[in-house]
């Protein structure tokens, strides 16, 4: 017999089979050693109650044969002879772009701006020393996107974006964990993605794609509102079927390429705020609900908030327990941060990203420029956060009781930021209707979890790249763009994504929509 059964466990209890395989029996009737073999199925965390439980669902084998576990494989044939397709941007919407073009016989050109991972990790450490950006390879661009250090997340609220599970799957094949597999928000780690980035792409090169880095898109080739290909930053042109757009949302020059080329956009709502920094241990007892921290058999606990404050959404984003505070500007003058945790999560801190809702409607003067005026507002934010010192890095901080008083703060805590901060007015620097919102919000945050609006915790500025104010618009049937044929945007950067694991789904989606129109083009030919 093989049954999958529900267990509601204590957090020891979930740690190891020696403790939950006796309740397995139990439920089932049977003795212990009649079970022949337990496998994990999916794993969660209730901590809604005083008393935390693990929620376990798993898969138990008695007085039978346990079947070896399927092993997923994918199948890549040679296509370095297919039909050409360019994919600008390697970051999740276009690595899993690529690997889906090769499974439908296509082959991919994969064009980053930025260096390859292991070269990238070298600019990143850097600029964390206060040593300088690289506006080519930082922690926004370069293989493997911005997700490569920013956390490795994989969760998504919306399953109707495709399959999730294979999507999964395809990152185990290539390395990651199989954790990510059962647990309910699945996380690979800072540390430990570059591996899995590098695997997937020696399995496009393996299949007969091309993957070239410090190759940044400067013009694309339109002629009767078809796409041609692309023009690099060094001249060359480099001519395929199709292109897939997958540059992400902190690529602003592609967006002025666009804008000056005539290739419709669209302004959208998107979110800015600051970084909000706790220590772990308090976010664990007031998410556990203990004095005594997480004990031995809980993660560092996470949390997410949304409320809506004058007609606006306020809410958490990005929220990394263990984690670290990182610099996260593209450009000279800016000052942005984002926020990451290495797979144990070992950090004495936690931080969110905590956002306000930015409609076109927000943004005062700049809705003068027309579409790009969110771009603009949003890169204004980041001047105003900029502070001249450290090579640019240096950011602006305030505690959390001191920003919701409006009162500067004279000193400040610990912080797992590197390149240092300099104790700032956010309050009064960030505008209004962002500070203000961010101040009723946190005071409500602050009445749900007890102990959360405190001065031990720090804001940082400015949280600003959360998505793209800006949209690339695509016919919702085929995902090319609704004025030119063979351009699909595609993930953040188009405006259709959020985050690593709808990304990456949004671009097989890309290239399958992609496929069908090439090859019916070519049955039809024929």
């Amino acid at each position: 017999m093989n049954k999958e059964i529900a267990l509601r466990l204590t957090p020891q209890e979930a740690s190891s089979e020696v403790f939950y395989r006796p309740l397995v029996a139990k439920q089932l009737g049977v003795r212990p050693d009649e079970i022949t073999g337990l496998r994990v199925v999916r794993r969660s965390i209730d901590a809604r109650q005083k008393q935390v439980f693990v929620q376990l669902h798993v898969q138990a084998w008695v007085n039978e044969a346990v079947p070896v576990a399927e092993t997923f494989t994918l199948g890549y044939s040679n296509v370095s002879t297919a039909p050409r397709v360019i994919v600008v941007g390697a970051g999740p919407g276009g690595l899993f772009a690529a690997l889906r073009l090769i499974e439908l016989g296509l082959c991919p050109v994969v064009i980053e701006r930025g260096k390859e991972v292991s070269e990238r990790k070298k600019d990143v450490a850097l600029l964390n020393r206060n040593q300088g950006l690289n506006p080519e390879s930082n922690y926004a661009f370069g293989e493997g996107g911005a997700g490569t250090f920013s956390d490795g997340k994989l969760y998504t609220r919306s399953h109707k974006r495709g399959d999730i599970h294979k999507f999964l799957q395809v990152l185990c094949f290539h390395g990651a964990d199989g954790d990510i597999l059962v647990d309910t928000h699945p996380h690979v780690g800072t540390d430990k993605l570059p591996a899995v980035i590098k695997n997937i792409r020696q399995t496009i090169l393996d299949a007969g794609g091309q993957v070239l880095f410090n190759t940044r898109m400067d013009d694309l080739l339109i002629d009767d509102n078809t796409v041609q290909g692309v023009v690099t930053a060094t001249g060359d042109r480099i001519e395929a079927q199709a292109v897939i757009l997958a540059t992400g949302h902190s690529a602003r020059d592609v967006y002025h390429l666009l804008h000056r080329k005539g290739v419709a956009l669209e302004a959208k709502t998107w979110a800015m705020g600051v970084r909000v920094e706790h220590p772990q241990e308090l976010i664990d007892n007031i998410q556990y609900h203990t004095n005594q921290g997480r004990g031995s058999y809980l993660p560092a606990a996470s949390y997410s908030f949304t409320t809506q404050v004058q007609e606006r959404g306020v809410y958490s984003f990005c929220m990394c327990p263990g984690g670290f505070i990182v610099p996260a500007m593209t450009g000279p003058d800016e000052m942005v941060v984002n926020g990451m945790s290495a797979s144990r999560r070992n950090s004495p801190f936690a931080n969110s990203g905590m956002v306000v809702e930015i409609r076109p409607e927000d943004i005062g003067e700049f809705q003068n420029h027309g579409v790009m005026g969110g771009l603009m507002f949003q890169q204004h934010v980041e001047r105003l956060c900029y502070i001249n010192g450290g090579n640019g890095v240096i950011a602006p901080a305030q505690r959390l009781g001191d920003f919701v008083k409006g009162r500067l703060s004279f000193d400040l805590p610990d912080c797992s930021y590197v390149p240092g901060l300099v104790a700032s007015p956010l309050h009064f620097i960030l505008p209004d209707n962002m500070a203000l919102r961010l101040r009723d919000g946190f005071k409500q945050f602050g009445k749900w979890a007890d102990g959360f609006l405190t001065n031990d915790a720090l804001v940082v500025g400015t949280e600003s790249r959360t998505s793209a104010p800006v949209r690339i618009p695509r016919n919702a049937d085929t995902l090319q763009h609704i004025h030119v044929n063979g351009l699909f945007p595609c993930g953040e950067g188009a405006g259709y994504a959020g985050g690593i694991a709808s990304s990456a789904i949004d671009g097989e989606k890309c290239a399958e929509r992609l496929a069908a129109i090439i090859f019916h083009k070519e049955i039809s030919e024929a």
